[in-house]
């Protein structure tokens, strides 16, 4: 009751609207909500924030969920009240997003998905570290920045009384894949001072900022590092280590969790934005796996080796010319790579960002737990942990899905696109982000990227690592497959090194659906040029049909199918091309 009253008062403090058709209703209730949630999560620290910057952490504790549910379950009420039909074309699309957008997130809340704030390889206390490797302009920056150190406390306190309430009801990570998941709380909770991780944008700060302000921001900054950074950490850290670890579940499905088979399908739903069946996927991936293992088995022939596909896997895995001796040569050909990418993908975008992106290597306090590589909005980052599991012949299809033309230039095209409501330009949808990445490693042949016999089998490999996502996932978390069955079949599968094999099996089994998310996103965009080459004939221009998919903004699968039939029906036309 306590919440309902409370989300009745915050629809009362909004601003009177006066409104009279179905456009002028909608657009005031994305709007209003758009900003309510960029408040209700401002200050956050993580890769997807829909938050404004802050001097504070979002607030997370039982209550505010509570609110949430029954804000988003009063915004759903209100969009299925306008009657869709009587908005325009465009305005059609933004609906249909923007209420996968609010489905989604109201699910979420429903299945309380914030007991469980953590997965393999991402957590909440680990986040708060991007902003501590970020970028800061001016002293506000620093002062907002202080502010989130100062509330690192009551942050984690009531992520730790979420975790106790999913504890109590079974709904926790599994227990095999928290082995080692406490080190990264470690490094912050033993790091005195300077050293400590949370110092890093002290150590050199912008010249605009005057000497003695500096010195007063680093001593405000060790003081909320020793009385509140390291003892929220350091309380962390004991309830990880003796409560947390030691009760978390034995079982690995997420069909195994409250309400599990509900759970899971709600989850291939937000990831694929697709009514797919756990069954139906899994026999797919079967299906496009036998297809993929042929190829390979082509790209062996052409490299002259003797021997079966496992003996080729082994001589890939071991043999020391396929990888690079220091980080700083890993680093080095990826940005060798992405720089040949600069020559040749205006000839397959017309429209690119403005927004350059660096490379860096993933930072020492996450890597043994991260992915190979993750791209975004200004950043390449490379992992250059454990080399020998980094191969070179995978790098140009790595490179093409994390830096350009895969996150890094989509992204940035997303958030700089003129005319797409905030929703649409600064949210993320998996199965199109990452069917986008995939599909870029797929063009990435016909760009001649791959441009040896091993490379292309490094982009095969990759496809056929995709594909067994699709018979992992459902196998792990619909079919009661074992953490080992998963570790086999991508051994069997994939050139991935046991390295990777570890920490992508471990991903998947934290992260249930989301790793479905990118083949099924390719399977779709490729079959939306498909389509589009065979309607248009000779009027099909590359160029064209990539600024049609990259116009949209992340959305769901069934939007972008339905953005290409126009793009067909209007003759394959630029969303830029002059009228």
């Amino acid at each position: 009751m306590a919440a309902r009253l409370l989300l009745v008062f915050l629809f009362s403090i909004q601003p009177a609207f006066a409104a009279t058709t179905p456009t002028q209703t909608f657009h005031q209730l994305y709007t209003r909500e758009w900003q309510w949630r960029q408040q209700q999560f401002a200050g956050a620290d993580d890769e997807d924030s829909q938050g404004k910057a802050a001097g504070h952490l979002p607030k997370v504790d039982a209550a505010t969920q509570s609110i949430r549910e029954h804000y988003w379950a009063d915004v759903l009420a209100q969009l299925h009240a306008i009657p869709e039909q009587q908005l325009s074309q465009e305005d059609q699309v933004n609906y249909a997003v923007y209420k996968q957008q609010i489905e989604t997130l109201l699910t979420n809340q429903k299945f309380k998905a914030w007991q469980m704030p953590f997965n393999a390889d991402s957590a909440f206390w680990s986040d708060l570290g991007f902003t501590a490797r970020g970028h800061f302009i001016n002293a506000k920056d620093y002062q907002n920045y202080l502010g989130k150190l100062r509330d690192i406390p009551r942050y984690f306190d009531e992520q730790i009384a979420n975790m106790r309430l999913g504890l109590a009801r079974g709904f926790t990570q599994p227990k095999v894949i928290l082995q080692g998941r406490d080190q990264s709380i470690a490094a912050v909770a033993d790091a005195p001072n300077e050293q400590n991780l949370f110092y890093t944008p002290f150590k050199q700060m912008p010249a605009i900022i005057p000497a003695d302000q500096q010195a007063q921001l680093r001593m405000q900054a060790l003081a909320a590092i020793r009385q509140d950074v390291i003892p929220a950490y350091a309380k962390l850290l004991a309830f990880m280590r003796n409560e947390y670890m030691p009760h978390a579940r034995d079982t690995l499905a997420a069909e195994d969790l409250p309400d599990g088979k509900a759970f899971y399908q709600a989850q291939i739903r937000q990831y694929t934005t697709l009514d797919m069946s756990p069954d139906a996927i899994h026999a797919l991936g079967l299906k496009e796996m036998a297809g993929i293992h042929q190829r390979m088995l082509d790209v062996i022939k052409q490299t002259g080796f003797k021997g079966s596909f496992t003996d080729f896997l082994h001589f890939l895995r071991t043999d020391p010319r396929f990888y690079a001796k220091t980080p700083e040569e890993l680093l080095k050909d990826a940005a060798w790579i992405a720089k040949e990418v600069d020559g040749k993908v205006g000839n397959y975008i017309g429209r690119l960002p403005r927004r350059r992106f660096a490379i860096k290597p993933v930072p020492a306090d996450l890597a043994p737990i991260y992915t190979g590589g993750r791209g975004g909005p200004g950043i390449y980052l490379v992992n250059t942990y454990d080399l020998p599991s980094r191969p070179l012949y995978s790098l140009p299809a790595l490179t093409l899905h994390e830096s350009s033309p895969g996150h890094a230039l989509q992204m940035p095209l997303a958030e700089e696109m003129q005319g797409l409501p905030d929703f649409r330009r600064y949210t993320y949808i998996s199965a199109y982000g990452e069917g986008w990445a995939l599909y870029c490693e797929y063009l990435g042949q016909e760009m001649g990227m791959y441009q040896t016999p091993y490379e292309q089998f490094g982009y095969l490999s990759y496809q056929a690592w995709r594909a067994a996502r699709l018979v992992v996932d459902t196998g792990l978390h619909h079919l009661h497959w074992t953490r080992e069955q998963a570790r086999d079949y991508l051994r069997q599968n994939t050139a991935l090194a046991e390295h990777e094999i570890d920490t992508e099996v471990d991903r998947y089994i934290a992260w249930p659906g989301q790793a479905l998310s990118y083949y099924l996103g390719e399977i779709e965009i490729r079959e939306d040029r498909a389509r589009a080459e065979k309607a248009l004939g000779e009027k099909f221009d590359i160029r064209a049909f990539h600024d049609a998919v990259l116009s949209t903004g992340s959305v769901p699968l069934p939007v972008l199918r339905e953005r290409i039939d126009r793009f067909i029906a209007e003759g394959g036309k630029s969303p830029y091309a002059q009228p």
